[in-house]
């Protein structure tokens, strides 16, 4: 299993009137973790895409367990339980600078072909670049 962390500081403009993170902000947050998870193995969203295949979300889910507040430093996990075939599937955990875990989700990602948007599968280079944690 490939498992990341990155780390976020939860901007004002991220936030509601309460403070809280905007629930709306973890799949931005939930994007930044994957796109620095790949980038930390040498893996780049804009190489792959230059070279002709794209990852739109096909399906997300978010349980939030706790408030994420401004100002906080967030650490968000990423984890890819499985080797991707047509599709990826990132899971993450957010938690705050007390370690409490604050939200969890997942997101199923698919490959497509950039020019005819039909299913591909993943680069071979993405492929060698994960097989060594499965």
């Amino acid at each position: 299993m490939f498992i990341s962390e990155t780390k976020v500081r939860v901007r004002y403009a991220e936030t509601d009137q309460m403070g809280y993170v905007y629930y709306g902000n973890y799949a931005m947050y939930f994007e930044v973790g994957r796109v620095e998870a790949l980038r930390s193995v040498g893996f780049s969203y804009k190489e792959m895409e230059e070279n002709g295949v794209m990852m739109p979300v096909l399906e997300q889910e978010t349980k939030y367990l706790r408030p994420g507040k401004y100002d906080e430093l967030l650490t968000i996990k990423v984890k890819i339980p499985q080797l991707p075939g047509v599709r990826i599937t990132f899971e993450y955990e957010v938690f705050n600078e007390s370690m409490e875990l604050i939200t969890i989700g997942k997101t199923i990602l698919t490959f497509l072909k950039t020019d005819s948007h039909r299913p591909s599968r993943p680069p071979q280079y993405l492929l060698d670049i994960l097989k060594p944690y499965f």
